[in-house]
C-alpha cells in the first residue's frame, strides 16, 4: 500500500493542533499531553522518511504530484532532496523539546487586568507552524512553497505577541506593549519580503508557464527555456529578498532580536532553529536552482553582506546587557556564515552551510533552552543579576557552558565542523572574505566566554542564593541535545552521507566545479 508519507509528515501536526485546540479549557495538561504526543508521531514520521530516503537515488524522493488549481498550473506538488530531509529531522526533532521546554510557559495567570491566553491555543500554535515549515521544506511547487512559506507568520505573530516572556524589569504593562511592537515588526518585515517574493513568483510564471521546480529547472537545462539576463536577476532578487529577511541578513534583521527577546524562550527557539531556516534553505532550493546566473552575478555583494553579518552580529552580542538578545545577535553572526557557505559556490561551502544549519537549530536551542530555565527561576533577563550559579545549581551552569562552547564551534561539539567547512570552501575560492570571517569566531569566544562569566562564576549574589537545579522534564529536554552536540562534533557522517549528493547536484545548476588545489599532492 502506498502512503503519501510527506503528506501525513506535515498533516498530523496540523491535525494535532486541531485537537489541541479543541480540547476543553479546564483540561490544560491533557491539551500539553496531546500536543507531545503529536509532536513524538511527527518524529517518528520524520524518521521513516530519512530511513525511506536513498541519498544515491533520484534527486527528489517520495514525490507527490496532484493537480490543484488546473487554470493556473498550481500543483500540489512535494518532494524532498537530501538537504529537506536534514532539515525536516531537525524540525521534527526540535519540537518534542519545545513543547517540554514551554510546559508551563502559557499556564494562565492573573496580572492587573490582563489575562494570558488559553494554554491550549499556545501549543496547538507552535504544532501548527511545525505543519508549515516542514510543507515548505517538502514543496517543489514555487507557489504551494510561497503559500506556507507566508503562512507561518500568523501562528508565529501570535506566539510572540500573545504568549511572550514574563520576565520583565519594567512591569507587565510595558511588558505587553513591547511584545505587541516585536510582533508587529516580525510580521511586517516577513510580510513586506513576502509581497515581493509574490511578484517574483507571479513573474516566474509569465516567463516559464508554470510553477513546477523540477520541470522549470530542466526546461533551462535543456535550453528550452531561456530567460532574459535582465529579467532572472529581477526575479532572482524578489525571491531573495524574502530569503534573506526570513534567514535574517544583514541589514534586515532587526526584528529578530525583539522577537526573541520578547518571545518565551521555547519560541525563541522555534524562531531560530526552525523558522529562519526555511530562508537559507530556500536559497539553495530556489534561488541556486532557478536563477543560476543571477545568483553568480550576486555573490560578491551577499558576500559582502554575509561578513557584515557576522561581524556586526558578533560585535553586538559582546555588547548586550540581555541575555536572549546576546543569544540573538550571535544567531545573526551564525546565518552570516550559512549564508556564505551557500554563495561560496563550493561543494565543500555548501555542505557545510547545510551542515551548519541542523547544528546550529542544535546547539541555539541547548543554549536558549537553558537561558530559559534560568530565567524562569531569577525572573529576570538581564546578565547582570546573576552570579555565581554554578556553585548552587551546577548541571544547570554546566549545560549552559556546553551550549555555549558550542555556540563559538569548540572542536569536539558539532557547530566546529560545520563552521570549519565553511569557511575551507569560501578560502578555496575568497580568501580574503574567509579570513575577515575568522573574526567572527574570535569574538564569538569573547561574548560566550563573558556570559558564562558573568552569570555563572564569582561570588553567588542573594536572589540566586536559593536557586534550584535542574528538575527531571528540564534534564530529559536538555540532556538529549547535549549528546546530540558531541555526537555530531566526532561523527558528523550521518549527516554529511545525506545533504553530498543533493549539494553536488546544486553545484551542477549553477555550472561551478570547486577550485583546483595550488600544489598537487605528493604520489
Amino acid at each position: 500500500m502506498s502512503i503519501p508519507l510527506l503528506t501525513a509528515t506535515a498533516a498530523l501536526p496540523a491535525i494535532g493542533a486541531i485537537a489541541t485546540a479543541a480540547v476543553p479549557a479546564a483540561q490544560r495538561t491533557a491539551a500539553k499531553w496531546l500536543a507531545l504526543l503529536f509532536s513524538l508521531g511527527t518524529l517518528a514520521l520524520a524518521v521513516t522518511v530519512l530511513v525511506r530516503f536513498d541519498p544515491d537515488g533520484d534527486r527528489y524522493q517520495l514525490t507527490e504530484s496532484h493537480a490543484w488549481i488546473k487554470d493556473f498550473g498550481v500543483r500540489y506538488e512535494l518532494g524532498v532532496d537530501g538537504i529537506a530531509v536534514a532539515l525536516i529531522a531537525l524540525t521534527a526533532l526540535l519540537i518534542p523539546f519545545i513543547v517540554l521546554a514551554g510546559w508551563h510557559d502559557a499556564d494562565p495567570l492573573e496580572t492587573g487586568s490582563r489575562r494570558w491566553r488559553p494554554t491550549q491555543g499556545f501549543f496547538a500554535l507552535i504544532l501548527a507552524v511545525e505543519a508549515m515549515v516542514i510543507l515548505s521544506f517538502e514543496a517543489t511547487d514555487v507557489f504551494l512553497f510561497y503559500i506556507f512559506f507566508e503562512a507561518m507568520l500568523i501562528p508565529m505573530y501570535f506566539l510572540i505577541g500573545g504568549f511572550g516572556d514574563r520576565a520583565h524589569e519594567h512591569g507587565e504593562k510595558v511588558a505587553s506593549t513591547q511584545r505587541s511592537y516585536a510582533a508587529v515588526k516580525f510580521l511586517l518585515y516577513n510580510l513586506v519580503g513576502g509581497l515581493i517574493m509574490l511578484a517574483a513568483v507571479i513573474g516566474l510564471y509569465v516567463v516559464a508557464g508554470n510553477f513546477s521546480l523540477q520541470e522549470i529547472v530542466e526546461a533551462r537545462a535543456n535550453g528550452s527555456l531561456d530567460m532574459a539576463t535582465n529579467t532572472e536577476r529581477w526575479l532572482f532578487l524578489g525571491f531573495f529578498f524574502a530569503f534573506a529577511v526570513k534567514a535574517p541578513l544583514w541589514p534586515l534583521h532587526t526584528w529578530l532580536p525583539n522577537a526573541m527577546q520578547e518571545a518565551t524562550a521555547p519560541v525563541a527557539v522555534l524562531i531560530t532553529a526552525v523558522v529562519d531556516k526555511v530562508g537559507t534553505f530556500a536559497m539553495l532550493r530556489f534561488c541556486l536552482q532557478l536563477f543560476p546566473e543571477a545568483s553568480q552575478w550576486a555573490t560578491p555583494a551577499i558576500l559582502v553582506l554575509a561578513l557584515i553579518s557576522i561581524v556586526y552580529g558578533a560585535l553586538l552580542a559582546v555588547g548586550q546587557r540581555d541575555m536572549k538578545r546576546l543569544i540573538a545577535y550571535a544567531s545573526i553572526s551564525h546565518f552570516g556564515f550559512i549564508i556564505m557557505g551557500i554563495f561560496a559556490m563550493t561543494s565543500q561551502g555548501q555542505s557545510g552551510a547545510t551542515l551548519y544549519m541542523v547544528n546550529h537549530g542544535i546547539s541555539t536551542a541547548a543554549l536558549m533552552l537553558v537561558a530559559g530555565f534560568l530565567i524562569s527561576r531569577r525572573g529576570s533577563r538581564l546578565i547582570a543579576d546573576y552570579g555565581g550559579v554554578q556553585k548552587v545549581a551546577p548541571v544547570l551552569a554546566g549545560t549552559f557552558l556546553i551550549g555555549g562552547l558550542a555556540t563559538l564551534s569548540l572542536p569536539g561539539l558539532a557547530p566546529f565542523v560545520s563552521e570549519f567547512l565553511v569557511l575551507v570552501g569560501t578560502f578555496t575560492r575568497y580568501p580574503v572574505v574567509g579570513i575577515i570571517a575568522t573574526f567572527g569566531i574570535v569574538l564569538a569566544a569573547l561574548y560566550t566566554l563573558v556570559l558564562y562569566q558573568r552569570t555563572m562564576t564569582g561570588p553567588v549574589k542573594p536572589e540566586v542564593s536559593a536557586m534550584p537545579d535542574l528538575r527531571a522534564r528540564e534534564l530529559v529536554v536538555v540532556a538529549p541535545l547535549v549528546v546530540l552536540l558531541i555526537f555530531l562534533g566526532v561523527y558528523p557522517k550521518p549527516v554529511t552521507d545525506i545533504v553530498n549528493p543533493a549539494v553536488k547536484q546544486t553545484m551542477s545548476d549553477v555550472q561551478k566545479k570547486d577550485p583546483q588545489p595550488e600544489v598537487e599532492a605528493a604520489k
